[in-house]
């Protein structure tokens, strides 16, 4: 991408980002099941939490050790607001994760080394380029998740413990926020579509593996994964997300793939323009009410 094209574009992003200081809570009854209704879903999801406060310091490192070959203000400006945006999610993805260990999960300690280790090893052996292709390719991957769990937000999350339901949809919101400066930090320092589509293909792999670990680990230690209906269950679960997820996945390895050419969910719009402020109440999501167009937030127009 020409500096003048990736400075345009920089500019236009700045405005989308928000660092915002959430402060999510949970109820000490809550269990691993966040969600009674899909205790298979609760467990997917715990096991990508385990991994934020590793591959987001990643990601984070990749992006500074990029800015000094930045030559446009504005991209660097996007670029310190998506590190803003970022390091807020480990800390609070770190957060949960510990609720989670004070609920007695002994496998957690030896997933996240094994996260760690995998983490440090991609970081040590990879390039500039090859560290910001892994960052691109997984912005890329969690704006279709992003999408995937709005779009299907009350099947996934309808009546679940609403401090975890609004940690992921918050941070899913900030990944749609910040959708374009991956891509363009890495255009403009190292862009090249065959070694972006490789990116794509490593951050995907990668993180799916790492997630299946996860769950079955989980899934083991709630007795669940020799469970029939609960394997039953968990396949057809798979099969609903990955079946909407695919087409946005496929779509990122189209030449000329641009994170501009995607709009906005107009409920991740509408998240933004409802939690304008920092702070634990701001960001809670009222999850008997999913069905609406938009969000609603705790004790807003009669919710709880």
């Amino acid at each position: 991408m020409p500096a003048d094209a990736g400075g345009a574009a920089a500019s236009q992003a700045a405005t989308r980002m928000t660092v915002r200081r959430m402060g999510f809570s949970y109820p000490p009854a809550m269990s691993g099941h966040w969600n009674a209704k899909r205790p298979e879903f609760s467990q997917i999801v715990n096991a990508a939490s385990l991994a934020m406060p590793y591959l987001e310091p990643y990601l984070i490192r990749s992006m500074q050790a990029a800015r000094e070959h930045i030559t446009d203000e504005a991209l660097r400006r996007d670029l310190d607001a998506y590190v803003g945006q970022e390091a807020t999610h480990y800390r609070q993805h770190r957060k949960f994760n510990e609720e989670l260990k004070a609920r007695g999960y002994r496998c957690i300690e030896g997933l996240e080394a094994a996260i760690d280790a995998s983490y440090k090893r991609i970081e040590a052996k990879g390039t500039l380029a090859a560290n910001l292709a892994y960052a691109e390719g997984f912005e890329s991957m969690a704006l279709a998740i992003g999408e995937m769990l709005i779009e299907d937000r009350e099947f996934l999350f309808g009546g679940a413990e609403s401090g975890v339901a609004s940690l992921v949809l918050w941070h899913f919101v900030e990944e749609i926020e910040h959708k374009n400066v991956a891509y363009d930090v890495f255009e403009h320092v190292a862009g090249n579509y065959f070694r972006r589509v490789g990116g794509v293909l490593h951050a995907t792999s990668h993180i799916f593996a790492l997630t299946r670990t996860g769950y079955q680990a989980l899934l083991k230690e709630d007795g669940l994964w020799r469970d029939a209906r609960s394997r039953i269950a968990l396949g057809l679960l798979l099969a609903r997300i990955f079946a909407k997820l695919a087409p946005k996945l496929l779509r990122i390895l189209v030449p000329g793939y641009s994170p501009r050419q995607v709009k906005d969910p107009s409920w991740a719009s509408a998240w933004a323009r409802l939690f304008t402020r920092d702070g634990e109440a701001a960001g809670r999501l009222d999850t008997g009410r999913l069905d609406a167009a938009e969000p609603i937030a705790i004790n807003a127009g009669g919710g709880e």
